[in-house]
């Protein structure tokens, strides 16, 4: 007998990577799991990757503000709640607790799953669930959704996270190249251009070529600064997901800012070394087979010779091995 299942969780980009293990989770307890994914349109690749997901359904908040009352948005509005409707699931599991994700789950049909009161990030959000779980707040994201998940089906989950990705990791070889991701949404999550070239330069002394990653013609502009003069270095060009899925894979490191694509990168297996400065690594630290450090804290970015030390580690680790806080404090 199927137990069909709608998962609820739209964005950010590292968000719907942190869910990937809970996915893999459900898979391996639940017997005949149909999983549906409701996710944002510019992210629905994410889940997309992963074989226990049978269908994304796409939703595009972040367009549809813009115009919310439209003809055009209203349609695709109607369309999507014609099409929840139209499926019966045995459970739907918000695994965002967001007064947004509600208005996605008051359409769908099927017994409803969240946190509770204590739980959520917008508390109001337990209301309109029929079933609410205790889950800890201060601690890693990823362990959050496992443990929501596991509560929601009632299965103990145990081993490492699997993300599920392993078709885009193990068709990929990996190349003498470091990706750097020099570019945040904020500001203040930014790095001093002068510890970057530090970085820069060791990694080239290593003979790894570096293309940078960027997401707008601004953060582009600051990648091709950071850059100038360099031989062997690249700003790459606007990609799909995938494309950059594909880059972060075929890596032998990754350098970069709290991002999503950073968390990607480690959920892809690859050496991955993340910058924190505006936020904090105790609820989204880096996560993943390989070797990953989560260095800095909010109010206290790590030094040069702090990143330094951990790129020494992960291009020389005999195996994998996590790195996290401020000081880089070595935590098996």
């Amino acid at each position: 007998m199927t137990c069909e299942i709608l998962i609820v969780r739209t964005s950010s980009l590292g968000d719907l990577v942190h869910m990937l293990p809970a996915i893999s989770d459900i898979a391996r307890h639940v017997p005949d799991a149909r999983i549906d994914w409701v996710a944002e349109e510019a992210f629905a690749e994410i889940p997309a990757w992963h074989p226990a997901v049978r269908d994304v359904i796409t939703v595009a908040h972040r367009r549809w503000r813009k115009g919310w009352w439209t003809a055009e948005v209203r349609a695709e509005r109607q369309q999507l709640k014609q099409r929840l409707a139209n499926k019966r699931y045995d459970i739907v599991l918000d695994m965002q607790a967001l007064m947004k994700s509600i208005w996605i789950v008051r359409q769908t049909n099927g017994v409803r799953h969240g946190l509770d009161w204590k739980s959520a990030r917008e508390p109001l959000a337990s209301l309109f669930y029929n079933v609410k779980h205790r889950v800890e707040f201060w601690q890693p994201a990823v362990i959050r959704q496992r443990t929501l998940a596991a509560a929601t089906f009632g299965y103990t989950y145990d081993g490492a996270p699997d993300f599920g990705l392993q078709a885009i990791s193990e068709r990929v070889p990996v190349q003498p190249y470091a990706i750097i991701m020099p570019s945040a949404s904020r500001d203040d999550k930014l790095w001093a251009p002068a510890n970057w070239l530090r970085v820069f330069d060791d990694l080239q002394s290593r003979g790894l070529s570096l293309r940078l990653l960027a997401g707008s013609p601004s953060e582009s502009a600051r990648a091709e600064a950071l850059i100038k003069g360099r031989t062997d270095a690249q700003v790459m060009p606007r990609m799909a997901l995938s494309e950059v899925a594909e880059q972060l894979a075929g890596a032998t490191l990754m350098v970069g800012l709290d991002s999503g694509l950073t968390h990607l990168s480690a959920g892809l297996g690859r050496p991955t070394i993340g910058i924190y400065k505006a936020s904090t690594p105790v609820r989204t630290p880096l996560e993943g087979s390989a070797y990953t450090a989560s260095l800095g804290e909010r109010g206290r970015e790590p030094s040069a010779e702090t990143v330094l030390s951990a790129i020494n580690q992960a291009l020389s680790s005999p195996r994998n091995e996590t790195l996290t806080g401020a000081d880089g404090f070595y935590q098996p």
